[in-house]
């Protein structure tokens, strides 16, 4: 059985824009993921198994002054060890670091998440003390909306400028890489979420790619 982390924030968690709550099981992105790559194969007989490690408000690798420890590369060591071992980590962050009180550019953004990559990859917390391969999730861009806007401010042109810099560092780092803008829309509700459907889509596209990794093997 192939085991995968899912190592995001509140959008792998699951938050719900329109109540503020986790959506369940059956809607989240990692479980909707596990359920498609099993698609078949009885109770006992699953080829992957999906760990959920999502956090909200989590960064990349930066310090919150005011939500407090959510700093992403800190957590990530005793999180990889604890689930060990790992054939892939799927990560998913960048969106927390928009935030005005970063003051961030979109180059940054796309070397803080770098910084994780490197780290997973030089964790040996994958079979045979090898090390895990990595997935790497652009964000989609998040849209206007004035739920959050007194945290992340007018960061909708922000984030349409990652994809490139996360696209070159993946390819840098010989990680993976989905774009999930091209997938993906954030809702329209509080512009940084995932409606439900989305989080289908982004796990048919998650697992397209894993099919094409492991054909390639």
């Amino acid at each position: 059985m192939k085991t995968i982390l899912c190592y995001g924030d509140s959008n792998t968690w699951g938050y719900n824009p329109t109540t503020g709550e986790r959506y369940d099981h059956k809607t989240r992105w990692p479980m909707v993921l596990q359920r498609l790559l099993n698609a078949g194969a009885g109770e006992d007989e699953g080829r992957y198994w999906i760990i959920e490690e999502g956090l909200c408000g989590r960064t990349s690798c930066r310090e919150d002054p005011v939500e407090g420890d959510k700093n992403g590369l800190r957590q990530l060591p005793p999180i990889l060890e604890s689930h060990s071992p790992l054939d892939m980590v799927a990560l998913m962050l960048g969106t927390n670091d928009l935030k005005t009180r970063y003051n961030p550019c979109a180059y940054d953004i796309a070397a803080g998440v770098n910084r994780l990559v490197r780290a997973i990859k030089d964790s040996g917390a994958g079979p045979g003390n090898t090390a895990p391969r990595v997935l790497v999730i652009c964000p989609p861009p998040t849209v206007d909306a004035p739920v959050f806007k007194n945290i992340f401010g007018d960061c909708v042109e922000l984030s349409t400028k990652l994809s490139g810099f996360f696209r070159q560092f993946a390819q840098e780092s010989g990680a993976e890489f989905l774009d999930a803008g091209k997938v993906i829309r954030s809702s329209k509700v509080d512009g940084i979420h995932f409606d439900p459907e989305e989080h289908y889509k982004l796990a048919a596209a998650v697992a397209e790619i894993l099919g094409r990794m492991e054909s390639a093997l």
